[in-house]
């Protein structure tokens, strides 16, 4: 597959990055974080196309339901369970796996970038999924407690870049809470 896999997370200091079916830091909002997130997402680089978010049935539904489905994005739930796809979610895929061969066949004129959105064990599938790959963290300088973990960003698979376009350098804070955005990239073995 020649597209690139964009991962999205927040996470604290000890990759922590739900609890409870939540983010750790619920019920302070960070509202800039979101918009980065947002703005990440659902912004296409190729004009008439959409981007993609892929995300585990219980990342959908921790969504509030009013924000369901994420605007301006196609959003692709995985589950073996379901037969049809939750209410207002467009695509439903069984595993990570024929969600990218939707991506390169059903969608493929209208797709642009995909996003992998969580949770834990599809940004695993994801880490360790063949071609290039980047990841989007929000590292939180803060701990909380959680019960959900992204898996460790080996140095040995990923580089850290240095910059990237729109993602802003410099430390943020809101609420009291203090945050970095960084980006790393796979590193082609």
């Amino acid at each position: 597959m020649s597209r690139v896999l964009n991962g999205i997370v927040a996470m604290c200091p000890d990759l922590g990055i739900g609890k409870n079916g939540d983010l750790p830091w619920s019920p302070v909002r960070l509202s800039k974080e979101f918009a980065h997130f947002r703005r990440m997402t659902a912004t296409a680089s190729e004009k008439g196309k959409r981007n993609v978010v892929i995300m585990g049935r219980k990342t959908w539904f921790s969504i509030p339901e009013r924000n369901r489905p994420l605007s301006n994005r196609i959003n692709i739930v995985l589950s073996r369970e379901y037969k049809a796809p939750p209410a207002g979610a467009h695509y439903l895929a069984a595993d990570f796996s024929s969600a990218l061969r939707l991506v390169e066949t059903e969608l493929a004129e209208t797709a642009d970038q995909v996003w992998v959105i969580g949770g834990s064990s599809l940004y695993k599938e994801m880490m360790e999924s063949p071609g290039t790959k980047r990841l989007f963290v929000t590292r939180i300088l803060k701990q909380f407690d959680c019960d959900t973990f992204l898996p460790e960003i080996s140095p040995d698979k990923y580089r850290l870049l240095p910059e990237f376009p729109d993602v802003p350098r410099d430390l943020q804070e809101e609420n009291g809470i203090q945050y970095r955005f960084e980006v790393y990239e796979s590193i082609q073995q």
